[in-house]
């Protein structure tokens, strides 16, 4: 879970920490990822390619959604903090339009396939493949997403949109672009954490919410713009999660994030690695 959580809030941080976009949508991109890939594994078609299929969808989406919605809203705020709080009222009723129509299409009731189920042996402990493989899958694509950003050009650009718009401007980034590209790749870091998902646990069309809430809390957690935090912090909360529900109740699990999430704002509000 705390592959799969990192993946999440990396997207999240992501679009929030360059688009200025706190998307509560965004968990219906990893709603959209399991349900692709269940509806695809029911057609003979693997889980590891479907991904194939999900990464340009879920991109193109993310995308386009920026570039018809959130710039045009950019456009006529008149100041930063009104387009802050609009962009998040858009993002409320994007969030219903996609779980309405994910209902429409799969309907209201969980569903679910078995993938690598089998147990596996670690010491004296029993895990089912499909998590080891989902971690496992989390923790080289959040690795290879941090390299992307500090090694390649369009990262570069990425990080100088992120801390001043304005100069990476100058220094002639086209930052629309950029950010448009941002949501984008959020996007697809939310469909493969779906695809991961779906490998090990029933997939319903409201549980998009509760899963952009944890994203939200290792976004403070990690610190807002830090990729290592998302991963560190995702890491934590997936270890916390699992703890709460095997010694004390699962219906105590969000209780105990929102918990951690307030004592780290009266604590340490720029998160574990924020600056």
């Amino acid at each position: 879970m705390g592959g799969i959580y990192a993946l999440t809030s990396m997207g999240l941080n992501l679009q929030y920490g360059v688009a200025k976009v706190l998307n509560v949508s965004h968990g219906e991109f990893i709603m959209y990822g399991g349900f692709i890939t269940w509806a695809l594994f029911g057609l003979g078609v693997h889980p590891f390619i479907a991904l194939i299929l999900i990464c340009p969808i879920t991109f193109f989406a993310g995308f386009i959604l920026h570039r018809t919605l959130y710039e045009r809203l950019r456009t006529v705020s008149k100041i930063p903090a009104v387009f802050e709080s609009n962009a998040m009222l858009l993002a409320f009723g994007s969030m219903f339009i996609l779980q309405n129509v994910a209902t429409h299409l799969w309907g209201a009731d969980a569903v679910g396939y078995v993938f690598m189920a089998r147990p596996v042996n670690i010491g004296p402990s029993v895990f089912q493949a499909n998590r080891l493989l989902a971690l496992a899958f989390a923790i080289v694509i959040a690795i290879l997403f941090y390299l992307f950003t500090i090694k390649t050009r369009l990262g570069k650009s990425i990080r100088a949109t992120s801390q001043d718009p304005v100069a990476a401007r100058l220094m002639g980034i086209n930052i629309k672009t950029i950010m448009a590209v941002c949501f984008g790749i959020g996007a697809i870091l939310a469909g493969i954490a779906g695809t991961l998902m779906s490998m090990y646990q029933a997939l319903f069309s409201s549980m998009g919410m509760s899963n952009t809430i944890i994203a939200i809390i290792i976004v403070v957690l990690g610190g807002m713009g830090s990729i290592p935090g998302s991963l560190i912090g995702g890491l934590i909360l997936g270890i916390v999660g699992t703890t709460v529900v095997t010694f004390l109740d699962p219906s105590l699990t969000l209780v105990v994030f929102y918990g951690i999430i307030i004592i780290l704002l009266l604590v340490r509000p720029k998160g574990l690695l924020g600056r």
